[in-house]
């Protein structure tokens, strides 16, 4: 009895424990993320490609430290997901370190995306209102993601805050990230394609060749080279026409030696030298 109570003592701990670790799963898999400004199925296209764009920093978090006047704050950031151990929907958290007071700077269910050449703007409204300032709105956060093509995430800086006027008071950051950077256009040509077609062809044409002669046909010396008498005949042929066609003035051929014949020599009188004989 005994025995087949502590199997059961056995079997509920292990169904609770198994339980609990479904509930942690589930609540760490079903994070909240960011719901874009606007009714639901109605948001805009661009905003959802850029939140599709900043997908890969969702299990990142950031920090920083700003001062106002004589306080010093750290900073929480994380991009379309909650800062743990925060306030829900939290994406930005102000955390007064002498106090340990945080305020929620901006929330991830009023995001706000805008984008341009070299940038991509994070807009989290919705965070804990002013207590004495700023006619007691809400706090808002604009995260400016700039161009930065050597990482995938770095730099979370605060720039400023913005809470001397009566209203629409804000908190700039500075993130830097190579999402936010445009696609590089291949630089080649069309031209500079078909030259490295070409090349390539002309390389595979030369090692083939050599690799035929050498080995195939037991060519030695320059007689490795692919069809060497061809080409040698066509270099030949380029030089006389590159001779006959860049030549400027008409060449000085030597004149030719001609002998003396019979023929040129002419009729002469057969008594030209009568005169030396004797008398």
């Amino acid at each position: 009895m005994r025995n087949r109570s502590s199997y059961r003592m056995f079997l509920a701990r292990a169904c609770l424990h198994a339980v609990v670790l479904a509930i942690i799963t589930a609540s760490t898999t079903d994070e909240n993320k960011c719901d874009l400004v606007g009714e639901e199925d109605h948001e805009s296209t661009k905003e959802k490609a850029l939140l599709k764009r900043l997908e890969p920093l969702a299990n990142m978090s950031f920090q920083t430290q700003g001062k106002s006047e004589s306080d010093t704050y750290t900073y929480t950031l994380r991009v379309c997901r909650e800062v743990p151990g925060s306030a829900p929907y939290a994406g930005l958290v102000q955390e007064d370190t002498a106090n340990n007071k945080k305020v929620v700077v901006g929330r991830i269910n009023e995001a706000h995306l805008a984008s341009g050449s070299k940038w991509i703007m994070l807009i989290y409204k919705g965070g804990d209102p002013y207590n004495n300032r700023c006619d007691k709105e809400k706090r808002k956060a604009i995260i400016m993601i700039n161009c930065n093509r050597k990482t995938l995430a770095t730099g979370f800086t605060m720039v400023t805050e913005e809470r001397e006027k009566i209203n629409e008071c804000f908190y700039i950051f500075e993130l830097e990230s190579s999402l936010a950077c445009p696609p590089e256009d291949s630089h080649l040509s069309v031209g500079s394609i078909l030259l490295i077609i070409f090349v390539s062809l002309v390389a595979v044409y030369i090692t083939g060749g050599f690799l035929y002669q050498r080995l195939i046909v037991g060519a030695k010396g320059m007689e490795q080279f692919p069809h060497f008498a061809f080409w040698q005949d066509l270099g030949n042929l380029v030089a006389d026409g590159c001779d006959f066609v860049c030549r400027t003035k008409p060449r000085n051929e030597p004149a030719a030696y001609r002998g003396v014949g019979d023929d040129q020599l002419g009729d002469e009188s057969e008594e030209r030298d009568d005169h030396l004989l004797p008398m």
